[in-house]
């Protein structure tokens, strides 16, 4: 979800979003209606400030009948606020992320894949943590280790190691070890639930999962517990997966700070992991994880994956499920896996893909992953301006481009940016649905609970966020349809367009908007040791292919198989 990125780039144009309706009553208003709740006209009588801002001008018979008109806006917020609204209850408009005339591929079924032959277990502890998805289910399945045995080995790991990375909530070594049992038992008795049959893996801790808590990462929901199990976690589940723990994220899905610490990076430990998914990241990267869930509003899986050298897949917007799943922003969240390799991350994706009859927003559509793919026979896009510029990592993008081309790669420069669409005005979306997702965190004054305290935390942008008006998110959801209009129409072109993560503008914030999906993969180390990122940028429902590229990339290139020294250890 939203990541440092919100932090540091500020609010400029919420804060000119004022609550107009608010604004323009008359300072000379002396309602004395036993009726009105005070909470509310403190908030109406401190947004007179917002009106030159906003500059708009009303006489005084207008501002007269305006303000005889708020008893009845009283009454409805009266009766809103009265009204029991969990974060799991999502409003009864839905995005819609297809552009006019887009065809959504034919579902197809889960896919077979194959699992090698031939496979050791090796003498190092160390290898056997980081091992491919694939590997790992040849040591299974051929019977070189239990599902038990390489369960209790994860947990091991991340029991010895997250003291020093504080990358794990809570563990649900329990449940975990139940259920490695029953998938040995499972295997014995000739059932086969394939490839991710007794993987362990851990999961963002804004998944509830009945008998854990589920904290989002903030201390005022540390002692929470949700009675329910979110619908990626049962889909995992289907699939043979074993959940091992449940890892950090920052409050409320911001950052790498979280109530009981904050978040390292496993390549140089002076540093945050980033986020929001910073545990997910974290632990993969360090070996503790052969994989981990993630999500993504605005950055949350990118920037924790360039941080820790993991690969992370944000999928198309309504590709899997968010049931049970903490809500953020209902048009922007989406949920990934962060793994080693592009090709985990396939695996992942198959597994959780697809229809779940408590999310309303799922589109059901295909997905055929083609494995090695020939660069000379798609056609593969670089963004242009953002490559040609210098900055911090291009020396690393620009060898990543060279490395493409002698794979037959045939780069054809593309412009991801429109100069009249405002793509970082369109942030008070997130801001705006982000702040009724914690209204009553808000209205409670529990906000001040949260570690960070900040003009660019989220107690403030949330505070901030009243006073973005209703028309003006809904204009903002409107240039929003017109962004989805020019990506499609610049995208469609091409099957895949390289960008650099981070560099370029706001295409990070504007493909969140459009929800196009993205996978991002090591290509580098800077001096402090801490690993560079590139981005491959999809069309809508065309992961196969940017993840087949992606793996290509890293075939060649192999910095995914690099492993951070401190980690890298026999247990």
């Amino acid at each position: 979800m939203s990541n440092d990125l919100l932090i540091y780039r500020g609010i400029r144009f919420s804060l000119l979003s004022f609550f107009v309706l608010f604004s323009a009553l008359s300072c000379q208003n002396n309602n004395k209606d036993s009726g009105e709740d005070p909470e509310i006209r403190v908030e109406i009588d401190s947004s007179f400030h917002a009106m030159n801002p906003m500059n708009l001008q009303f006489d005084s018979a207008e501002q007269v009948m305006i303000d005889s008109g708020m008893a009845d806006l009283l009454d409805a917020y009266k009766a809103i606020r009265a009204y029991n609204l969990p974060n799991s209850t999502p409003p009864a408009i839905q995005f819609n992320p297809l552009p006019y005339g887009f065809k959504v591929p034919e579902p197809t079924p889960r896919m077979e894949w194959e699992i090698p032959e031939g496979v050791s277990m090796p003498n190092w502890g160390a290898d056997l943590a980081f091992m491919s998805i694939p590997e790992l289910a040849s040591l299974i399945h051929s019977g070189e280790i239990s599902c038990l045995a390489l369960t209790e080995f994860f947990l091991n790991r991340l029991k010895k190691y997250d003291p020093q990375l504080h990358c794990v909530v809570t563990l649900t070594e329990e449940y975990a070890i139940e259920q490695a049992k029953k998938m040995d038992a499972e295997l014995a008795a000739g059932k086969d639930r394939g490839i991710l049959h007794g993987i362990p893996y851990g999961a963002k801790d804004l998944f509830s999962f009945p008998g854990y808590p589920t904290t989002w990462g903030a201390r005022a929901y540390n002692e929470q517990i949700l009675d329910e199990k979110a619908g990626i976690i049962q889909k995992l589940e289907n699939s043979g997966a074993i959940l091992v723990a449940k890892t950090t994220l920052g409050a409320l899905a911001m950052g790498d700070v979280w109530f009981a610490d904050t978040t390292r990076n496993p390549w140089n430990l002076k540093e945050g992991s980033s986020g929001s998914s910073a545990g997910s990241a974290s632990a993969t990267a360090a070996g503790l994880l052969p994989f981990a869930i993630g999500t993504e509003t605005w950055g949350s899986i990118v920037s924790p994956a360039t941080r820790c050298g993991t690969t992370g897949l944000r999928p198309t917007y309504g590709r899997v499920t968010r049931s049970g799943a903490m809500a953020l922003s209902w048009s922007m969240d989406k949920v990934g896996s962060i793994c080693r390799s592009a090709t985990d991350c396939a695996i992942v994706f198959d597994a959780i893909r697809g229809l779940d009859p408590s999310d309303k927003t799922l589109i059901d559509a295909g997905f055929t992953y083609p494995g090695k793919v020939n660069l000379s026979d798609l056609r593969i896009g670089y963004f242009k301006s953002a490559f040609d510029s210098e900055y911090g990592v291009s020396r690393f993008d620009k060898q990543t481009l060279r490395v493409l081309k002698k794979l037959g790669a045939d780069l054809i420069p593309v412009e991801l940016e429109s100069d009249e669409l405002p793509y970082y005005a369109m942030s008070i979306i997130l801001e705006a649905e982000a702040a009724a997702a914690f209204d009553e965190l808000t209205r409670s004054n529990r906000d001040t609970m949260l570690v960070r305290q900040h003009r660019y935390a989220w107690p403030n942008l949330f505070r901030t966020a009243r006073y973005i008006t209703a028309v003006e998110y809904i204009q903002a959801m409107r240039i929003r349809h017109d962004l989805i209009e020019d990506y499609n129409r610049r995208l469609k072109e091409f099957d895949v367009v390289v960008i650099p993560s981070f560099q370029g503008g706001d295409h990070l914030l504007a493909t969140n908007l459009t929800g196009h999906p993205v996978v991002v993969v090591p290509n580098g180390f800077k001096d402090s040791g801490s690993p560079t990122s590139i981005s491959f940028l999809g069309n809508l429902f065309d992961e196969a292919t940017i993840l087949a590229v992606a793996a290509a990339y890293q075939e060649a290139s192999s910095f995914h198989q690099k492993r951070p020294p401190k980690f890298n250890r026999t247990d």
